[in-house]
């Protein structure tokens, strides 16, 4: 049943995976020798006729406009460049479709208040009821924020968006909920029947095939059988103007999903701290206000923003065994590494450990060309905050178990202090 308040709380349902047959890749900035040689033949604007682009280890689109890029990237040898105009165009309505659970909740949180603080009206449509488990933890614990600044919560079921909404009409939507076409397909539907002007989706940047040639980059190759790839073709197919963001992992105050408390839980406790291979692998890890302002400046600049896929993440990356010793850092305190193979003693890394045990790494190369963004995520000082907050809430403090890390060190002959 969906509800209407203006009172704090809300989320959204993240849905299962479904199969696409197709890969959704944009232009690259790995095709060079292309890139000279297209950018001749397109000086038109983001709603002129698609290109087709097509390569030896990748096939493209048709229906993925690349003028908008070929116009705004800039070239390596920087002869080409592209400012945007960041005025904004008046005050706008905007609906964020939230997910009730995981890291991404926290991004549609930050969103909304930045709009707000924008002057723009915004309405938060969480997925779930209000009364549920979930919305007392955060974000969602912290939506009278949302509500002080202006804006509205709402919760439902996203087939019942038009219902939810009470047939209001917005400018622009945000579906930071769906994983999959069968979740986002309501919703997409909806929006364009309602003369929805722009339509944006939070995709994820774990859509990317590994690569021998890190760091990701929008147009690399992504898996076929990715639901969000599902979702990011079908936008192409009915909306003039959609934009899709692949986020990586996130920090930041109102973060339901461990990330830097996986460390801080070790470190406080003067434990060991294990870490699957060598712990050089590279990942990218944003403050998830880098990841609200690159969507704030595509709602500020839709013509620039058209058409295009931005990876959402910080411009550094960081190894794994570099984020143990930040949070410790931050914590002032000392930390013992210890790395381990997990095939080798048996142990399924994925739940023992909170990154992917591997090279993970994306640049935010296309919001820098094409929005002009610009990361601002500084991980020793983001961390130091973090672990203040960490504190701050009694999780230094509260009994624990690690039974798989203590799997491990056993198998190590590492020992743990009592």
């Amino acid at each position: 049943m969906a509800t209407l308040s203006s009172s704090p709380s809300a989320s959204a349902s993240a849905s299962a995976s479904s199969s696409s047959s197709s890969s959704s890749l944009l232009f690259s900035s790995r095709l060079r020798p292309s890139y000279h040689k297209l950018l001749s033949l397109s000086s038109s604007p983001p709603s002129s006729p698609s290109l087709s682009i097509s390569s030896s280890s990748s096939s493209f689109f048709s229906h993925f406009p690349v003028a908008s890029q070929l116009r705004s990237s800039r070239a390596r040898s920087g002869n080409i460049s592209f400012t945007v105009n960041a005025a904004a165009a008046g005050k706008k309505k905007v609906l964020i479709v939230n997910t009730n659970s995981g890291a991404h909740a926290v991004i549609g949180f930050y969103f909304a208040k930045e709009l707000l603080g924008s002057g723009n009206d915004v309405t938060i449509f969480t997925v779930d009821e209000e009364t549920s488990d979930k919305m007392k933890k955060p974000p969602f614990s912290r939506f009278s924020e949302i509500v002080s600044a202006g804006g509205k919560t709402v919760w439902g079921d996203p087939a019942d968006i038009g219902n939810v909404v009470g047939g209001e009409a917005f400018d622009v939507v945000l579906d930071n909920n769906g994983k999959d076409l069968d979740a986002v397909k309501p919703v997409a539907d909806w929006a364009k029947s309602s003369g929805v002007k722009q339509f944006l989706f939070i995709s994820s940047a774990g859509i990317y095939k590994p690569t021998d040639e890190p760091p990701h980059v929008e147009g690399d190759a992504v898996k076929a059988d990715a639901g969000h790839v599902g979702v990011e073709k079908y936008m192409a197919e009915i909306f003039s103007n959609w934009s899709v963001f692949r986020p990586q992992y996130m920090i930041g105050s109102g973060n339901n999903k461990d990330c830097e408390e996986w460390f801080f839980d070790r470190i406080v406790r003067n434990r060991p701290v294990p870490i699957p291979g060598s712990g050089m692998q590279l990942t990218n890890i944003a403050h998830v206000r880098d990841l609200s302002s690159m969507l704030t400046l595509a709602v500020e600049n839709p013509g620039a923003a058209s058409s295009n896929i931005f990876n959402c993440v910080s411009d550094r990356a960081v190894t794994l065994d570099g984020m143990a010793k930040l949070c410790a850092q931050a914590a002032g305190l000392p930390v013992n590494i210890v790395h381990y193979d997990p095939k080798e003693l048996g142990i399924d890394a994925k739940k023992a450990f909170p990154f992917r045990n591997m090279h993970f790494y994306s640049e935010p190369r296309a919001a820098k060309d094409i929005l002009g963004w610009k990361g601002t995520t500084n991980l020793p000082e983001d961390l130091k905050e973090r672990y203040e907050e960490y504190v701050k809430i009694g999780r230094d403090k509260k009994p624990m178990k690690f039974e798989l890390d203590d799997k491990i060190l056993e198998s190590l002959k590492v020992p743990v202090p009592a």
